[in-house]
């Protein structure tokens, strides 16, 4: 593949997992994850997480919101190197909130990894943007 067909496979894998997150697709999540998949993130209270049991947990909350959320790629940036896509950006994403809309805003650096010539996501890191 070329630099250029990596690039818009990674922007378009990333788009596949906000997706997947927001609708609270467990299937389509898992099957883009490799299942050694790491993260720092808020809901870890500064813990390195491994593998997908802690993540399973957030798609399986009872009372599932009926409003709509939708998220957003600010400013991606991607760089490849060899066989790792490493992907920066801001993610907005809007909900309704007390009858409300409302944005929030999270840096996130996701990284994914050519597997059997498929982009499998194997680390993120996610933060509130100040």
């Amino acid at each position: 593949m070329s630099l250029e067909a990596d690039r818009d496979a990674i922007l378009a894998r990333t788009q596949q997992l906000l997706v997947a997150v927001t609708a609270g697709d467990w299937e389509a999540y898992e099957e883009i994850c490799d299942p050694s998949l790491t993260c720092f993130e808020p809901e870890a209270l500064g813990n390195l997480v491994d593998g997908l049991d802690f993540h399973h947990y957030y798609f399986n909350l009872p009372g599932g919101s009926n409003t709509p959320i939708q998220s957003t790629m600010i400013g991606p940036h991607i760089r490849i190197i060899g066989d790792v896509g490493i992907i920066a950006y801001i993610r907005l994403t809007q909900k309704i909130v007390d009858g409300k809309p409302t944005t929030s805003a999270m840096e996130e650096t996701r990284i994914w990894h050519r597997q059997s010539g498929k982009w499998k996501h194997v680390h993120f890191h996610r933060s509130p943007a100040k």
